[in-house]
């Protein structure tokens, strides 16, 4: 019976079946400033064409956080090509701008001063925005400029059917399908603190995110707070990993429960948010006072998704055809990469998911869950302090140790993904991370705090500096090809287009789009 990771690797491995040519894409986060480091208040730049129906570059939160898009690739490079060229068209549209490189956001305004993302008259995207200003009182408007990177994958489409053959499951392939990627993600959240110390670039902050107040951390410089330990400060306490959700349970253990959670904190009244009001003086506040105004409000390292339909909810997309693939939500903006990730993480990351997905992953119950949480927070706040230790089953345990327990796995599953086309850069980037675990101090964020400290400026200093190398960086390479040019300036100009249409085309109040909206299955 095929029950552990070593007897599934080992039967996928004989069989000949093929662990490489997943799907990847990437989502990049990246905050526009002015020159002299602070957030742009400009709008979002014409030349991108609308934010709201712009294939490829959109906005997040604010008007200032501008989103790459890239299309799925099943090569790495391909991914890294297209997030360098469309780097490269926005710096052509951007005036006496920079684009952000960091996690932890460039020096910010007061939170009634960060403009909320704009989306035109339409009742979707009014929708769009009056969501982020309910985002903005209810979390913060500054936590909101934190920018990350999103991963996301899909096994290889024949990889499925002859998996499902040899686990000897002759159920429904969607249902098969759906509880696989459940069990990748709860694994995911079991051993997601690894990518936080691998990859977590964002041990300092500027002052100017606590907007004022003493958050009684060690003073790297007289403007920036810091983690002598730290790994990701964005996926802290300090970050996303905040208490307002901490009532909010959603299940991981069946798709079903996991969408009917989901609903059910869209449905449910939360007396906090009730003292906020939707509407106050003529005006939306937010979408409702409900425990979630919409299903990506919950936030989570990692997410189920199925591409939905125009005008789909995202469970009702899940509902209606299952899980289609992942996406990890816990990757902080390398600093050190022009395009925020390289081909290396990229592939550590699809050798570290194929992991958890072949690892035994037993449902949780609310003590596993607190578990993971716990390991997020100590890798996030300590992860590089040689005696941070982590809870297993309930045990305390070295996290140098477990570490390098997952990472003797991931790199058999790289060395698999290698055969299919005879390299070994798959398993180079499994053995680079096993070494960072040997030696902290040449994390992302140990060597970041290092360069910071040795270059004797602040963090914002340092982080504005390489913000305008790598705009040099761009001016100075192979510029893209002229098809891809043409398919960013058209895409840019059918935006435009595409969002007169929906403007023209509504028909009833956005009181009653709301209710259609929300009344949806």
């Amino acid at each position: 019976m095929l029950d552990t990771f070593d007897n599934k690797l080992d039967a996928i491995v004989s069989s000949g079946l093929t662990l490489a040519g997943g799907k990847k894409g990437i989502e990049k986060e990246a905050l526009r400033l002015d020159l002299d480091g602070y957030l742009a208040r400009t709008p979002h730049p014409a030349g991108l064409g609308s934010a709201m129906t712009n294939r490829f570059i959109t906005t997040d939160f604010s008007e200032a956080l501008l989103e790459f898009v890239s299309p799925v690739f099943t090569s790495t490079w391909e991914a890294l090509r297209f997030l360098c060229d469309v780097h490269q068209f926005t710096y052509e549209c951007l005036e006496d701008e920079l684009l952000w490189v960091a996690s932890m956001p460039c020096r910010i305004p007061r939170d009634p001063d960060i403009p909320l993302a704009r989306y035109g008259t339409s009742n979707v995207g009014r929708m769009k925005t009056i969501y982020r200003r309910g985002l903005g009182f209810r979390y913060g408007r500054h936590m909101q400029t934190i920018a990350g990177i999103h991963f996301n994958y899909s096994l290889p489409e024949e990889f499925w059917p002859s998996y499902q053959a040899m686990l000897g499951d002759d159920g429904d392939a969607r249902a098969f399908r759906s509880a696989q990627y459940l069990g990748l993600i709860r694994n995911f959240r079991r051993f997601g603190w690894l990518t936080l110390y691998l990859f977590g670039a964002s041990p300092a902050m500027c002052k100017s995110f606590g907007g004022g107040e003493d958050l009684d951390m060690p003073e790297l410089s007289r403007d920036t707070w810091y983690a002598p330990y730290g790994t990701s400060l964005r996926m802290s306490d300090l970050g996303y990993n905040n208490q307002n959700q901490s009532r909010i349970n959603i299940s991981l253990n069946d798709l079903d429960h996991y969408i009917d959670d989901l609903e059910t904190a869209i449905r449910t009244p939360e007396p906090d948010y009730e003292d906020i009001g939707v509407i106050v003086d003529g005006k939306y506040r937010q979408l409702s006072a409900n425990q979630l105004q919409i299903e990506n409000e919950f936030y989570s390292p990692v997410r189920p998704k199925r591409v939905a339909r125009s005008g789909e909810r995202p469970t009702a997309a899940l509902r209606r055809g299952g899980i289609e693939y992942v996406e990890i939500r816990s990757l902080d903006i390398s600093v050190d990469d022009p395009a925020g990730i390289n081909q290396n993480t990229m592939r550590f990351m699809e050798a570290f998911l194929i992991y958890c997905l072949l690892e035994e992953s037993p449902p949780f119950d609310d003590a596993a869950l607190e578990e993971t949480r716990l390991n997020q927070s100590r890798t996030a706040r300590e992860g590089r302090d040689p005696a941070c230790r982590l809870l297993r089953d309930g045990t305390d345990v070295p996290l140098p140790e477990w570490g390098q327990e997952i990472l003797g796995k991931v790199e058999r599953i790289a060395a698999a993904i290698d055969r299919a086309d005879g390299t070994d850069c798959y398993l180079q980037a499994a053995r680079g991370c096993s070494e960072l675990i040997d030696d902290p101090a040449q994390t992302p964020s140990g060597r970041l705090l290092r360069e910071v400290q040795q270059s004797h400026s602040s963090f914002f200093e340092y982080a504005i500096a390489m913000a305008r190398s790598h705009r040099d960086y761009f001016a100075s390479i192979t510029p893209m090809s002229e098809q891809r040019h043409d398919e960013f300036q058209q895409e840019a100009r059918s935006s435009v287009e595409r969002q007169r249409e929906i403007e023209a085309a509504d028909s009833i109040s956005f009181e009653e789009y709301l209710a259609q909206y929300y009344s949806a299955e």
